[in-house]
């Protein structure tokens, strides 16, 4: 079979892996990219832009169309119960972004995937990543590529099966295939875990009244819940499930084939995240309208032992992932995307040392250890508040920041970083 060749492979086309391929190609470098879907994701998850993002993107063009498109918030609360404890004011940044901008991801998604093929690469959908061989010159994946085939007589369904199944050699290799990176499991690379796994049910809705322009997390003793504003009057509340109710009450969101049974599930699920949110959150007053969807979905908080080897490399959740309210995985991941994209030019086009790919794990080893807590973590103070005291572990993964933005954000709190 004839063997496929590319200079650089990206695997995934989420956000990371797609601001990669973008950054590469508009830089000259010959790129693929494949994802195993069918396309750019299809569902509006709540994606929330870090200042720090925006001025990345801001380079690009690209930071101006996503502000229209998403809602800017400026501030973070924090409650417990009906108590509202403490907040940090992004607008306290100052810089050109001193702001998040909270849009759908398929939004986000679509946006990269447009500038991509204007760069004049386009995204081999359903083409699934097997395995990798590696030399000292090239990284040789085997990629297959997904069809599908009906099955059953009376009542036909779709399967997905593998049309063909063929080698591409890459001069290098980008995982950026989430948190259950196959490349990273292919690579035999471990994971610190810091703790997990949590299991959170998120639902976005209409409420019945307007909320204000600012996310609210719900810190009490057992739990972490986030109420995200979206762009045209719609809500997302991320409440984490406790083992006691995992179980039984949460309502799975069915599309059954009779509409009185589907309205009936609605009402369940309507019901439901209005009964958890006055408990958890009695000052939510504005009612639940209309659920549009609902999701469960499991995070860790966790870090890859090493970012990559020789020809091969991980960015964004394929190397790491923390809890859902910070959105700090995703956003530093795009941070990973730019230095690794820029690395890889360096390399291919003015002949840098390999060594520059190390210098870039230990860049990323020694943010996310900070970020996880696993090396400083946040300090408090002699007058720090003792809510804020008891909570600083659980605050780090909260803070829509990193890097040199994180530390003015936890100081707001009351905490050194």
């Amino acid at each position: 079979m004839r063997e496929e060749r590319t200079e650089v492979l990206v695997v995934g086309a989420g956000p990371v892996g797609l601001l990669t391929a973008i950054l590469l190609a508009e830089a000259g470098i010959e790129v693929r990219i494949i994802d195993r879907e069918e396309r750019t994701t299809v569902r509006s998850y709540a994606c929330a832009l870090h200042p720090r993002t925006l001025r990345l993107l801001d380079q690009m063009g690209l930071a101006a169309p996503m502000i229209e498109r998403g809602r800017r918030v400026e501030k973070i609360a924090f409650y417990d119960g009906a108590t509202r404890q403490a907040e940090v004011k992004l607008s306290q940044l100052g810089g050109a972004f001193p702001f998040m901008v909270i849009l759908p991801q398929n939004v986000f998604e679509d946006a990269l995937e447009q500038r991509l093929r204007k760069a004049g690469v386009a995204v081999n959908w359903k083409h699934r990543f097997n395995d990798v061989q590696c030399d000292a010159d090239a990284a040789t994946a085997t990629v297959e590529e997904l069809g599908a085939t009906a099955t059953g007589y009376i009542v036909p369904h779709w399967e997905t099966v593998v049309k063909r199944s063929f080698p591409l050699r890459a001069q290098f290799l980008v995982g950026a295939d989430g948190h259950g990176s196959l490349v990273r499991q292919r690579l035999g690379i471990e994971q610190t875990r810091v703790s997990g796994p949590e299991f959170f049910a998120a639902y976005e809705f209409e409420p019945a009244e307007a909320v204000e322009d600012e996310v609210r997390v719900v810190l009490d003793q057992a739990s972490t819940n986030v109420l995200w504003p979206l762009l045209g009057n719609r809500c997302r509340w991320t409440f984490q499930l406790l083992k006691s109710e995992m179980a039984t009450e949460f309502p799975e969101k069915e599309r059954r084939a009779g509409r009185v049974a589907q309205t009936a599930v609605d009402e369940s699920i309507r019901q439901y995240v209005e009964k958890v949110a006055k408990r958890r959150a009695p000052w939510f007053t504005a009612g639940v309208k209309e659920i549009a969807w609902c999701t469960e979905v499991v995070f860790d908080q966790r870090v890859a032992k090493q970012y990559g080897r020789d020809r091969c490399w991980l960015a964004g959740d394929a190397a790491h992932q923390a809890g859902p309210v910070g959105v700090q995985s995703m956003n530093v991941g795009m941070s990973e995307a730019a230095t690794l994209a820029g690395a890889l030019r360096r390399i291919l086009r003015e002949k840098a040392p390999l060594s520059r790919l190390e210098a870039c794990d230990l860049e990323w080893q020694a943010e996310w250890r900070r970020l996880l807590g696993l090396s400083g973590g946040l300090k408090p103070r002699s007058d720090t508040g003792p809510w804020v005291r008891e909570r600083r572990g659980r605050l780090l993964s909260c803070l829509p920041a990193s890097h040199e933005d994180l530390a003015p954000l936890a100081g707001q709190l009351g905490l050194d970083f």
